[in-house]
């Protein structure tokens, strides 16, 4: 048998366990990305709601369907935690990619002080991109419907005599929440205190959207 007949079987084999050492990987890797995904809860239900956007135009839960959307609440005269929110939010936005169908939504749990042209002036402060970035305020029953009805955002007023700051009106959740395409709540994230950093936050907040808006 010549030199190149006893080398052919040898290449072969070579071959196949280089097949075989790629297919392992592959698993594993396939593993790992299942890991990653978690299984997420269904809180409950978004009601339907009329509310009032930084352009002055009536939004309703009709506005949001077919879209993952992540949500939180501020009030525009908030010196503490609402600016650093806003902040994250936009973070977020600039994160998302641009074919990406994802919506971000604020609520103002002032609604009294922050109209429309409050808002929009508030969200152009913050970069918002009027497109993805919605800003809503209305009546505070269909605030609260929305607030802390379906979307477990917890406000509290302040009594004058309770307050620390000349702007201490309310306190409220300072918690970033995600609405799949069937306008379920389907993840609640803390984003500021004590072991909370947003560094780790926040890719887990854009992993939860990714994987929401792969669902159907």
């Amino acid at each position: 048998m010549n030199e190149s007949a006893k080398q052919f079987p040898r290449t072969i084999w070579i071959g196949i366990g280089l097949l075989l050492v790629f297919l392992g990987l592959a698993f594993l890797l396939s593993l790992a990305e299942l890991k990653q995904k978690r299984e997420l809860p269904v809180y409950g239900q978004i009601a339907d709601f009329t509310l009032t956007n930084q352009d002055g135009q009536l939004a309703t839960l009709a506005d949001l369907t077919n879209h993952v959307w992540v949500a939180d609440i501020i009030f525009t005269r908030c010196a503490s935690s609402c600016p650093i929110m806003s902040q994250q939010m936009k973070s977020l936005q600039d994160a998302l990619p641009a074919d990406s169908q994802t919506k971000l939504v604020t609520l103002t749990c002032d609604p009294s002080y922050d109209t429309p042209p409050i808002m929009e002036r508030y969200g152009e402060h913050y970069g918002a991109d009027f497109h993805r970035w919605m800003f809503l305020t209305g009546t505070p029953v269909e605030l609260s419907g929305l607030a802390t009805g379906s979307l477990k955002l917890g406000v509290t007023p302040v009594a004058p005599q309770d307050r620390t700051t000349p702007t201490d009106f309310f306190i409220h959740s300072t918690i970033f929440v995600i609405v799949d395409k069937q306008a379920q709540l389907r993840a609640i994230f803390q984003t500021e205190g004590q072991d909370v950093s947003w560094t780790q936050v926040k890719p887990q907040i854009l992993a939860t959207v990714k994987q929401l808006e792969g669902e159907p």
